[in-house]
């Protein structure tokens, strides 16, 4: 499975983007989908997941209320819609799949594919 991520882009703060994430091939419904990102000189930090099938969605403290994560299974899908933007949202944010369970799921190690990143820049 190849995951490419898209819709990064530049955004005032207040703004929305969405980003994609598309498998190349059927994620198993036993995977969960996240996404991650990292700012410079940070560490990649959870963003937010959907857990296995039915397991439910997680979020960041930072980002709960602002950010949804959903999946088009039909279009091996997985979006992040981001609202009320902030300068501090600024990184490279990747998605990610793999059989990770809810208790681990803010965790980086465990998923197994990884989508090569796209840029999301928030201007004050």
């Amino acid at each position: 499975v190849q995951l490419q991520a898209s819709g990064g882009g530049l955004v005032q703060a207040g703004g929305s983007l969405r980003l994609s994430c598309v498998a190349s091939g059927r994620i198993a419904s036993r995977y969960a989908v996240a996404w991650f990102r990292q700012a410079p000189g940070r560490e990649r930090e959870f963003v937010a997941a959907a857990g296995r099938t039915g397991a439910g969605t997680f979020y960041a403290e930072s980002v709960k209320g602002r950010f949804t994560i959903s999946a088009d299974n039909a279009k091996n899908t997985v979006y992040l819609q981001m609202s009320g933007l902030r300068p501090e949202d600024t990184a490279v944010y990747y998605c990610a799949a793999g059989p990770v369970i809810n208790s681990a799921i803010r965790t980086a190690t465990g998923y197994y594919y990884w989508g090569q990143g796209t840029q999301v820049t928030v201007s004050s």
